[in-house]
């Protein structure tokens, strides 16, 4: 869960739909809700006193970014406040962030993400380069850390072309009512202020703002990274629950298989296993025989097991592009041989106790 950690376990997201929302309860109200504005920004920024830092950001669409003779098609842009480094934590690989005075007068400098950058000059140094992007020559001042691909990252980074707001205003109409909402909101706490207490903030300072009546419901929501956090934990939890029963199927199934094999072989050994007691060999004997023998087999069968796992989990990991990281862990190996000898005791104990307790001249006679 690196990446939800990356977007900030005490960050609030104001959005006009709440991460969790069912929109098929009342689709069309949810599309009437106002777009989150750069007017809501002022108001938090202004009137919620526990709020530290508060960045506002608009989706601009996909544009094509040119240098010379190269292009790149479809790259993301994105407008944004200059709070926008400091509540994303933004880490860069080259160059800087807009400075002040920058971002201020809406200077025409752009900060690109690593995957734009990587297409677009290619092993040509990319800083103080001049690219052409919305109408409008503009200067490389940033590239930023490669984050990779993951399901998890609803804003990708990568393959990013940010722009100050200022600068995005005179660019583009950013007040238009896109339905879905293409304008994001957050907001950190200040220190010693928990979330729930900030958001109570917000909803009082929006609603005020958007005038809303003590009886009508909220026209925008409050997301946390907890949201996600706890959606995937509920998808984990009946992911291992299906394990555990898949699992407990197997291991009844393998229980009964090595039980089974563990009998056929006592029966056809009898005439030995007479001939040992009958040479000395104390009951005991014989009954940690068979159980080592069955532990022997479910070891075997067990590592068997772990190999065919990894096999699959490096082969998962070749195609892997959801930012999970999938391995077999020492631990998972451990565990994994402790109930493989755990059956095979289970499983052998009977087979063990029948030979053991066989009359040495009756097990002859077979």
């Amino acid at each position: 869960m690196a990446d939800l950690k990356s977007l900030g376990s005490d960050v609030v997201y104001v959005s006009k739909f709440s991460w969790m929302e069912d929109p098929h309860a009342d689709f069309l109200k949810l599309l009437r809700r106002p777009n989150i504005s750069f007017e809501d920004y002022k108001i938090i920024n202004k009137k919620v006193k526990n709020c530290r830092v508060a960045s506002f950001g608009v989706d601009m669409g996909k544009k094509t970014i040119k240098y010379k003779s190269n292009s790149v098609e479809r790259a993301g842009a994105t407008c944004a406040t200059f709070e926008y480094a400091e509540m994303y934590d933004l880490k860069f690989e080259k160059g800087r962030y807009f400075s002040q005075a920058e971002y201020h007068y809406g200077a025409n400098k752009v900060i690109l993400g690593h995957t734009v950058a990587d297409e677009l000059f290619g092993s040509v140094e990319p800083l103080g380069k001049t690219i052409k992007a919305m109408g409008r020559k503009l200067e490389v001042i940033g590239v930023l850390e490669k984050s990779g691909e993951s399901i998890l990252n609803f804003m990708d980074f990568d393959d990013i072309v940010l722009i100050s707001y200022e600068l995005g205003r005179k660019t583009a109409n950013l007040k238009t009512n896109n339905a879905f909402g293409n304008s994001f909101l957050g907001v950190r706490p200040k220190e010693g202020v928990t979330v729930p207490e900030l958001k109570d903030d917000l909803t009082g300072a929006l609603r005020s703002h958007r005038r809303l009546r003590p009886k009508e419901e909220n026209n925008f929501a409050m997301n946390e990274v907890s949201i996600m956090a706890d959606a995937f934990s509920s998808i984990f939890d009946v992911l291992n629950l299906l394990g555990l029963i898949i699992g407990g199927f197997a291991v009844l199934v393998g229980a009964f298989s090595v039980a089974n094999i563990m009998f056929v072989s006592v029966k056809e050994r009898t005439s030995i296993i007479g001939v040992k007691k009958a040479l000395g060999a104390k009951r005991y004997i014989i009954l940690m025989e068979f159980l080592i023998e069955a532990t022997i087999l479910c070891v075997i069968g067990g590592m068997i097991g772990l190999l065919m796992v990894y096999g699959l989990l490096a082969l998962l990991a070749s195609f892997d592009s959801t930012g999970f990281t999938i391995f077999l862990s020492p631990n998972n190996v451990i565990y994994g041989l402790l109930w493989a000898i755990g059956i095979g005791l289970v499983s052998g104990i009977l087979p063990a106790m029948q030979a053991s307790a066989m009359d040495p001249v009756e097990a002859m006679r077979h």
